[in-house]
């Protein structure tokens, strides 16, 4: 631990006294409260478009992973593969009714959410005081069990240094994580600590969450990270990014320092490699074949020898761009990698080229020749105007992706501000012979992970478009995959409180779609 000089220390007694300040109240009820609406609600259209007709997308879906939860219900990205796809129907714009969760008196947003085998959501909240594991009823929002997560280092730093945009540029401390095959949560702390943790209903009809496994990450991984009792460290931080399965049961972890690693659940055996000079902030796909990740500078392929070392199959690098683009957490792909493919043959990102960004679709064989592995890269949106930070939609030989360019934190919208938008959908040709541009919309989704229903055939977007009375309107916003058509928008609230800050769609198997919001969680689902 750093030590630091008086007048320091004093500093940093203040600070802890103004933190602890900002966090009383943090603590929920158990039963929902509403998300407050923001200025301008009643002056806004609550409704536009038309009833969409299911239409279901033809397709296979991703292969269902041995140690995952169920397809659609068990990840930011939905399933192993990273596809953004969920086989429930979405809401289909009959009289949707809107309801939501308030977490916290300031944040609380509820990235990832998954669910469990009787349809309950489990998710992961973000407030100040920390992460927050939650198991919500799926129709009243009603919190049913809570697990108080340590605190990220950067909510410290944002805090003692007046830097929020620490805070929103953080993928660290349990905001990916996966519920496994026997509905439990596994994620990674801020602690660099892998918890397997599971829920249970108690005699007298209550639920609990119990931590199962605790595995700990720090003798490979620096922890010199601040804290309120270190405000001013000295060494290393390497916060670990993401969690997912290989195919075989292992743990396979990130790092935001590049570290890419396993753990064995039988044994807790820990193995790790360092992938020097390049950053991970983004979670990463696994399949039979083995593990996809994408760093700043190139995609990976991985596979795990006999001890669980984690061993390069293949390493392309591709266009990072001169810097970091408004709409971006670093300077290289903001995308999960997809594994797609009527034989599950490909693997797609985005770069972070200069003028405008590209879809790479790569072969992901082991044995694929040199030279011939990348099959496309299609440029996509305006010149001067094009990144994502979310990952691609994948289905059958399509990909659809979301422009991000200009969206920087929940302050960057304000007063009826938008961005550029678009969303594009690009299909590799049936004889892999490259990709071609099948529509483009001008819908603006300024930071949220899309999905895409392959029951109805319907996209969901969280869409602000531009206000010159300065109103701050958030619509869930559904568009037809095959024409790329909007079919209907559903306001959900104004404000701050209602922006998405880069958490996910997710679509409920009771039809629901929830949206994890600055302030918590809504929910959208038609009534007739």
């Amino acid at each position: 631990m750093a030590t630091h000089p008086p007048r320091r220390r004093a500093r940093a007694l203040t600070l802890i006294a103004l933190a602890a300040a900002l966090l009383v109240g943090s603590v929920p009820a158990a039963q929902a409260q509403e998300i407050p609406l923001g200025l301008g609600h009643r002056l806004v259209d609550h409704y536009e478009g038309a009833p969409a007709t299911a239409r279901p997308a033809p397709g296979r879906s991703p292969a269902q992973h041995p140690y995952l939860a169920p397809n659609g219900r068990s990840g930011m990205h939905a399933d192993g593969a990273g596809s953004g796809t969920h086989p429930y129907p979405g809401p289909l714009g009959r009289a949707p009714r809107v309801d939501s969760e308030k977490i916290a008196p300031v944040g609380g947003e509820c990235a990832t959410v998954t669910f469990d085998s009787g349809g309950r959501l489990v998710t992961v909240c973000g407030t100040f005081s920390g992460f927050l594991l939650k198991l919500l009823d799926p129709a009243t929002l009603d919190t049913l069990a809570e697990y108080k997560l340590p605190q990220r280092s950067s909510t410290v730093e944002a805090i003692t240094r007046l830097d929020f945009e620490k805070i929103f540029k953080d993928t660290s401390g349990g905001a990916y994580f996966y519920l496994d095959d026997r509905d439990r949560v596994v994620l990674a702390d801020s602690r660099q600590h892998i918890q397997r943790i599971a829920h249970r209903q108690k005699p007298d009809g209550t639920w609990e969450f119990v931590v199962e496994d605790d595995w700990d990450l720090t003798p490979l991984v620096p922890h010199d990270c601040v804290g309120w009792t270190n405000l001013f460290p000295s060494g290393v931080c390497d916060p670990v990014t993401s969690v997912m399965p290989d195919w075989d049961g292992r743990v396979w972890w990130v790092t935001r320092l590049g570290r890419v690693g396993t753990v064995d659940p039988a044994t807790g055996a820990l193995r790790a490699v360092r992938l020097a000079g390049e950053e991970i902030q983004n979670s990463f796909s696994v399949a039979e074949d083995g593990v996809s990740l994408v760093t700043d500078h190139a995609l990976y392929s991985f596979e795990a020898d006999a001890d669980g070392v984690p061993r390069v199959r293949w390493r392309e690098a591709y266009d990072r761009g001169t810097g970091t683009k408004p709409g971006s957490v670093n300077q290289g792909s903001g995308t999960t990698p997809d594994l797609f493919g009527p034989h599950d043959e490909y693997v797609a990102i985005t770069d972070n080229a200069d003028d405008r960004m590209n879809v790479l679709v790569y072969r992901r064989g082991a044995d694929v020749p040199a030279g011939e592995r990348l099959v496309c890269k299609v440029p996509v949106f305006g010149s001067g105007a094009s990144t994502t930070d979310n990952s691609l939609i994948s289905w059958g030989n399509s990909l659809v992706v979301e422009n991000n360019y200009g969206y920087e934190n929940p302050g960057t919208l304000l007063l009826g501000r938008s961005v550029v938008g678009g969303a594009t959908r690009i299909d590799v040709r049936a004889d892999g012979s490259g990709c071609d541009t099948v529509w483009e919309s001008d819908v603006r989704s300024p930071s949220t992970v899309p999905k895409l229903s392959t029951a109805n055939g319907l996209l969901y977007f969280y869409e602000k478009r531009p206000n010159s009375w300065g109103i701050d309107a958030w619509y869930l916003t559904a568009v037809d995959f095959r024409t790329g058509n909007r079919v209907f928008s559903r306001f959900t609230g104004t404000g701050l409180a209602y922006d998405n800050n880069w958490a996910p769609i997710t679509l409920g198997p009771d039809g629901t779609a929830y949206v994890g919001v600055f302030n918590g969680i809504v929910a959208v689902r038609d009534t007739a």
